[in-house]
């Protein structure tokens, strides 16, 4: 019971995406309807033939036979008709509600927090929003099909075989409960063998992307061999689950195999004996067979259905697991625009911890950063300096205290304004698959060519970016696999110089490039800074020197702040540090 109202809870959770397609939904359901009389009235016309043969062979006259003929022959063009229907207009209706479940799933991705990618692994999220819901298209369109057309069948003919005999009727129907009662003990699991293999199928998802992604560190350490050995662990395991599954669902369609054979010999045996006792007539007995084969092929029906059945169920769960994920960030319901920004930014008082670590990895932390100014934060590895950046866009939210931009707490900014004012420049940049143009226009998406070429100028990267093969329109591959760092990098730049932000964050934005692509980029963010309330992470130290100010982060908190000189004539930890990093 347990099971099934967990089904019951599911199914009410998808039925908005079919509330939507009602109309087609019924008439998928009047097609099917017209198609399962079609069956129905084929052992009424036989026993019609057969009574009229064995009791008044005169009746049976040529143009009777002919009519009857007829009119079953009309009757398959209809069910023809109607089953071309159920075949394509019913998968396109099914098809449309895994885009709609596939739309809702990828948006509610989009809202999710960092935390949640954190702690989730890009391949099972692929494999939820592909092959999960492809198994939901098969269930939506066959599910109402199936449970309805066999319902009509078992009901309409229970009804007609009961005006034939009452006792036989209810000698073959009481086999039903039986094979029921069978079919949810082997449901419950397949439904878990089914999830084992949707779980694995992402995690080799994620163990190829992963591979993939990292070819050339695989090559660069000559280990293709641990990554297929890693794979092939991966793949038994899959192979092991699927042969569980396998084992569920043979003895699942073989227990009902079965039970068809006890329900045929059970009306063959009983009709033989009613038929000696004369309780029935060979006209009925016919009509019987024919009945009981009808029903059974809709039971073979619903046992093919209940496989499909329980992967689309599987599908649905794996859906509603993310839909159900909370998104910890969200906009206030009286959250306003962020507009006529200055870019004075404050932290009160700031406490954050990650939900995966037990301390607090900032704690009370207090900062003033003036508009305009250019404020570098340094310091040990582990010490909170990214993530002091992250809480300023609101990637993450604060455990308390407040941050705020021109005296107001930037959660009671919309999300969306927030961070359309600041721009951010990280150390390792993405590239997404496309050409160079459509890479920096993702900062201000609809922008022209011109802005483009602007932007790109503006980062220094105009000269390079004119000397590849096709200018604006390279393709950069995947990941921008074509390019070089410091390439990539004064693209990004090139991004955030279109987005035209007042809130800049730069993430050690120079410390994976060599020395001559970190002169081309510092002048570039040197120039992109101008104006704007920058804050910028730095390794090597001798980048930010001309900062205004200093801010020395460590795992107990702020430790120094000042310029260059201050910190340097105090010899402390920035002193420290920079003797370590600089050779100057």
């Amino acid at each position: 019971m347990k099971k099934k109202r967990k089904s019951l809870t599911l199914l009410r959770r998808v039925m908005p995406y079919f509330w939507k397609y009602k109309m087609t939904m019924f008439k998928d359901l009047s097609c099917a309807t017209l198609t399962t009389i079609c069956e129905l009235i084929l052992p009424l016309i036989v026993r019609f033939i057969t009574d009229r043969a064995q009791n008044d062979v005169s009746s049976l006259t040529v143009s009777a036979i002919l009519i009857v003929g007829v009119a079953y022959l009309i009757l398959r063009v209809i069910d023809t008709a109607a089953n071309y229907y159920m075949a394509s207009v019913g998968h396109i209706m099914g098809s449309r509600i895994e885009t709609d479940m596939r739309r809702d799933l990828f948006a509610h991705l989009q809202r999710l927090p960092y935390s949640y990618y954190d702690n989730t692994k890009i391949g099972q999220i692929m494999s939820r929003i592909t092959s999960d819901l492809f198994d939901v298209t098969e269930f939506a369109h066959h599910g109402p099909e199936e449970i309805f057309i066999t319902t009509i069948k078992i009901v309409v003919s229970f009804a007609i075989l009961s005006t034939f005999n009452i006792y036989l009727t209810l000698i073959i129907f009481s086999i039903l409960p039986i094979m029921i009662f069978f079919s949810r003990k082997f449901n419950k699991r397949m439904r878990t063998a089914f999830k084992e293999s949707r779980v694995q199928v992402g995690e080799i998802n994620s163990q190829v992307e992963d591979s993939l992604l990292g070819v050339r560190v695989v090559k660069s350490f000559a280990n293709e061999e641990v990554e297929k050995d890693k794979f092939e662990s991966g793949n038994i395991r899959f192979l092991d689950i699927k042969r569980n599954m396998y084992h569920c669902m043979a003895s699942f369609h073989s227990t009902t195999r079965l039970f068809d054979g006890v329900m045929y010999i059970a009306v063959v045996v009983a009709g033989a004996l009613f038929l000696r006792e004369n309780l029935i007539t060979a006209a009925d007995f016919m009509a019987y067979l024919l009945y009981v084969t009808t029903l059974l092929t809709s039971i073979r029906r619903i046992v093919e259905f209940m496989e499909q059945f329980q992967r689309g169920m599987t599908g649905i769960e794996r859906f509603t697991e993310v839909m159900d994920t909370p998104v910890d960030i969200e906009d206030s319901p009286d959250a306003v625009e962020l507009t006529d920004v200055k870019g004075n930014i404050e932290f009160k008082d700031v406490t954050f911890s990650y939900e995966t670590e037990k301390g607090d990895v900032l704690e009370n932390i207090n900062l003033t950063i003036p508009n305009g100014s250019n404020t570098a934060i340094v310091g040990p590895s582990g010490g909170g300096k990214t993530t002091l950046c992250c809480l300023i866009p609101r990637f993450y939210d604060v455990k308390k205290g407040g941050i705020f931009i021109d005296g107001r707490d930037i959660r009671e900014y919309t999300q969306e304004s927030l961070r359309r004012q600041i721009g951010v420049v990280q150390q390792d940049v993405y590239m997404f698959s496309g050409t160079v143009a459509e890479n920096i226009e993702y900062g201000k998406p609809g922008a022209t060519r011109d802005e483009i070429i602007s932007a790109a100028r503006k980062a220094g990267a105009h000269e390079f970016i004119s000397s590849l093969p096709d200018g604006y329109d390279t393709y950069v591959g995947e990941r921008g696999v074509k390019l070089s760092g410091g390439q990539k990098q004064r693209l990004s730049i090139a991004r955030v110089f279109l987005k035209n932000p007042p809130i800049l964050i730069l993430d050690e934005a120079t410390s994976a490039l060599d020395n001559e692509s970190e002169r081309l980029v510092q002048k570039s963010l040197e120039e992109l800074a101008q104006g704007r309330t920058t804050l910028t992470i730095a390794h090597r130290l001798s980048t930010i020197r001309k900062a205004d100010r200093i801010v020395v982060l460590t795992d107990e908190g702020i430790a120094e702040q000042g310029n260059h000189k201050e910190l340097m004539e105090k010899k402390g930890i920035y002193h420290d540090l920079y003797m370590l990093t600089t050779t100057d």
